[in-house]
């Protein structure tokens, strides 16, 4: 199956659009906000098509059945932009109320389509990808803590 690219090839060759909104998805907001600040210094006019918070239904696949059913459902704030001097859109969507940063994420979705400041979104990708990694290594060290074999009872 062949991936989606970025717009841009420098991202592109090690990312996937899939594999960036990802990680821009579950950035820290902090951090995200602050790249896209830089990020915007020099994109153009930015014209917002919507940002708004809403609720998304949470899709579950039974690994039993393998059939899909709702979870439930999950507070997310979006937004959808375009840079008119490129030509380009972007977009974001995050968990929770926090349109900022799903206006950051809609930001550096739209510079990376548009191929600007791909080495300083690629260093931000990085550096979120490796932070995400960790953060999951060391949860995943307090689950296993707790595990229980069941030969022992």
């Amino acid at each position: 199956m062949a991936h989606e690219k970025t717009g841009d090839p420098l991202i592109g060759t090690y990312y996937d659009h899939g594999q960036t909104l990802a990680i821009l998805a579950a950035s820290r907001p902090d951090i995200i906000k602050a790249c896209a600040e830089a990020v915007l210094e020099g994109l153009g006019d930015v014209t917002v098509i919507s940002n708004r918070t809403g609720l998304a239904m949470l899709p579950f696949t039974d690994t039993v059945q393998n059939t899909a059913f709702h979870v439930g459902e999950v507070l997310i704030a979006e937004a959808h932009i375009r840079v008119v001097g490129h030509g380009v859109e972007g977009y974001g969507a995050v968990v929770g109320r926090d349109l900022e940063q799903a206006m950051a994420m809609a930001v550096i979705d739209a510079a990376v389509a548009g191929g600007h400041r791909t080495g300083q979104i690629l260093e931000f990708l990085n550096a979120e990808r490796c932070h995400q990694e960790e953060t999951d290594r060391q949860r995943l060290k307090k689950v296993e803590a707790t595990r229980v074999q069941m030969e022992t009872f």
